[in-house]
């Protein structure tokens, strides 16, 4: 029998009550409870009931949703890894005590989180100066630390954003709907009748997009896939449309630094150009009829491989949810390039991820899919999909850029997807990890090197296929 999961949502409760200035007393009284038993829910002390969680609903006039446990399990898995990532030879934190510190404390928690990765950019800039030094290079690379910020700022969205995400889907409405956006010639209208703006088409070298103010021309390169010119016409016509929504999260998004403020504004103005070829209701209806074939969803709405399987990953309107999705691009030198999930599912944050997961195979594979039963340590299920693509702007000496689009779900919705077909979903899993780093797993044979949280011996008269073997957690 299925254990049920006893809900906590004490801090999230206690922000909703000071953030409307309601004293313990009176908050209580709208939600016909005792002020000392809404003490006990802030503290953690007791879980709601599904009653009170429909009072909590009522009264404060949220979705259900706004009080999910998956932004603490995120959290958590971002404290474990954090702190395993600097812990050396100290005994690991368990669970038990970081899940505490997530329900108890959120803001310090994330406040840690803050520190950490300021404590990283030290040790990254250290790192990058001595190999600097050591090479005699005037220059070193510089730390992507702002693509790492702007990611947690998608990472903690749940990938979805709504106020952008209904803007767009409106817009797409005034435009014509999904039909009249499907080809070139509705964007290039839109653009001409909204904005004045004249699109040409023509040879841009590496460019795919490039904007004359001056003469009111959006040039776009014709070596580039009908998608990817719609996507950009797309992306011009939603950042002028939608620009006080964009510039508004932005604001809200509380970014550090310049960079990462201006990697958002363009990763906020891809988010609108998604929403706006994808209407959410078009898309999310689409994908459950077609079991979330990414190959007749590419077709249907006249979008690339990547954008149909990214948009998968955005399906999370409240009251509306679609089948929670993970989506990954990585490169063929396994750098993860883009990274959402909507389920369980962590990616490395830091280090490389998994050998045993798919994504890796698919690499030799091109243009096949690659389906996988996995399970992650904590016993997490998953539908893993992998397949290769090829990108090349040009002709037969312009570069051919490879990638692995990895995406999924927990296999409890396999029976959702076309790539469960045949599938026997009672198989043995596959044991994958996050990574070897932090993985738990003591037995397996493709372990890369001890995860940084755990104690291992090298025995000196005895060499197994893993040279080391490790001490209890």
């Amino acid at each position: 029998m299925r254990r049920v999961q006893k809900l906590f949502v004490g801090p999230k409760v206690r922000s909703l009550r000071e953030g409307r200035g309601w004293t313990l007393e009176a908050c209580a009284g709208r939600l016909g409870l005792s002020a000392s038993y809404l003490s006990q829910i802030e503290s953690n002390q007791r879980p709601v009931t599904s009653r009170v969680l429909m009072a909590l609903v009522d009264t404060f006039h949220i979705a259900a949703s706004e009080l999910d446990a998956a932004d603490d399990d995120r959290l958590i898995a971002d404290l474990r890894e954090a702190l395993a990532d600097f812990g050396g030879r100290d005994a690991p934190v368990p669970t038990s005590e970081l899940r505490t510190a997530a329900l108890q404390a959120p803001g310090l928690a994330h406040r840690y989180l803050e520190l950490h990765r300021a404590c990283r950019r030290l040790d990254e800039r250290l790192r990058l100066a001595e190999e600097a030094v050591a090479l005699d290079e005037a220059a070193a690379a510089s730390s992507l630390l702002p693509y790492e910020e702007v990611r947690d700022f998608f990472h903690y969205k749940d990938n979805y954003l709504h106020a952008l995400d209904t803007a767009a889907e409106a817009l797409a409405d005034e435009l014509g709907g999904r039909e009249a956006l499907r080809g070139e010639a509705g964007l290039i209208q839109a653009l001409r009748q909204r904005l004045g703006v004249t699109v040409r088409i023509t040879g841009l070298g590496e460019v795919m997009r490039r904007y004359d103010r001056a003469a009111r021309a959006l040039w776009l390169n014709e070596t580039s896939a009908e998608e990817t010119r719609r996507f950009q016409m797309a992306f011009h016509l939603v950042s002028a449309e939608l620009h006080a929504l964009i510039e508004r999260e932005l604001a809200q998004a509380g970014l550090k630094s310049r960079e990462a403020i201006d990697i958002c504004r363009i990763g906020l103005g891809n988010y609108s150009a998604g929403a706006l070829l994808m209407p959410y209701r078009a898309f999310a209806g689409a994908a459950r009829a077609l079991r979330h074939d990414i190959d007749e969803l590419s077709r249907s709405f006249g979008v690339s491989l990547e954008q149909a399987c990214h948009r998968l990953s955005n399906l999370q309107r409240p009251g509306e949810r679609g089948v929670p999705i993970y989506f990954l691009r990585m490169d063929m030198a396994g750098n993860i390039t883009k990274r959402h999930s909507a389920t369980r599912f962590r990616f490395a944050r830091f280090g490389g991820t998994c050998p045993l997961w798919n994504v890796h195979e698919a690499v030799a594979a091109p243009d096949r899919y690659l389906v996988q039963i996995a399970q992650m340590p904590d016993g997490a299920r998953y539908l893993c999909v992998a397949r290769s693509i090829a990108k090349r702007a040009g002709g037969y000496l312009s570069p051919l850029r490879r990638y692995v689009l990895g995406f999924g779900c927990e296999l409890q919705h396999a029976g959702e997807m076309v790539y469960s077909a045949g599938l026997d979903l009672k198989a043995a899993p596959a044991p994958i990890g996050v990574s070897c780093r932090i993985c738990e797993r003591d037995d397996c044979a493709q372990r890369a090197f001890p995860p940084v949280d755990r104690r291992f011996v090298v025995p000196e008269n005895e060499r197994a296929i893993v040279p080391f073997s490790l001490g209890a957690t």
